[in-house]
């Protein structure tokens, strides 16, 4: 019996791989939030709230808000699958929480908009969340969070075009929404991780083929990116 479990155990793969550093780091990812509304402009808010309701979707129960996702929708993949022509990214930073060590990385809320109309936390749960593999330590950065620029390309017309642009001084604190979020808490049984809100998309938002994205410290020049592919799967009637 013992030496199945070792058997089992040793057959067992890490949730993720990611790097630091240029070093491997392989954590179990076992909870995913979604946090949104973190705009610290609350006018802003409002202002896209109504923007929202307006074409159907109903207005958030509170802001910010931290929608739950499955933690196996995260991916390192360049190409995730979609149904319908209706998705699109947007670039955010990533938190992860484990083992009592906490990172700072990059990825994609890709959302299904058509389905955002009929439920938020859906739209969230549906499509994959891509994410760069490469981590920076949390006590790296954290006493410049606010310089940090996140920026966002799309494919039209065959060129890159500029999506998202803008630092996390746009955002409220990181640490506000790790709190928000219980993030701790989540990762006392295995690790945790949050997209934690994003920037407005420059022309609106709208779906595309390909999505790239970055994140920078102007501090040490040192950045994170990552590019992915949207692959379309009929909607099937």
């Amino acid at each position: 019996m013992a030496e199945a479990m070792v058997a089992q155990d040793s057959m067992k793969e890490p949730e993720m791989q990611f790097t630091m550093d240029g070093a491997p780091l392989d954590l179990d990812i076992g909870d995913l939030v979604i946090a949104g509304w973190t705009g610290r402009d609350q006018a802003a808010i409002q202002h896209h709230i109504e923007e929202l309701v307006a074409i159907g979707v109903k207005p958030p129960s509170a802001t910010p808000l931290y929608y739950r996702a499955a933690a196996a929708q995260l991916t390192t993949a360049p190409e995730i699958q979609v149904v319908g022509e209706a998705t699109s990214g947007e670039v955010e930073p990533l938190v992860v929480q484990a083992g009592g060590r906490r990172w700072l990385g990059l990825g994609s809320d890709h959302t299904d908009r058509a389905l955002e109309a009929h439920s938020v936390a859906l739209s969230k749960q549906i499509c994959a969340k891509p994410c760069a593999n490469e981590l920076w330590p949390w006590d790296a950065v954290a006493g410049r969070l606010e310089d940090l620029l996140l920026e966002s390309w799309i494919e039209e017309a065959g060129g890159w075009v500029v999506y998202q642009q803008g630092t996390l001084a746009a955002m409220l604190p990181l640490a506000v929404l790790i709190e928000g979020a219980g993030l701790e808490r989540l990762a006392a049984n295995g690790g945790a991780a949050m997209m934690c809100g994003t920037l407005g998309a420059k022309g609106g938002v709208r779906p595309a083929a390909r999505f790239r994205m970055r994140m920078s410290d102007p501090a040490t020049g040192r950045r994170i990116e990552h590019e992915y592919r949207t692959t379309t799967l009929p909607e099937v009637a």
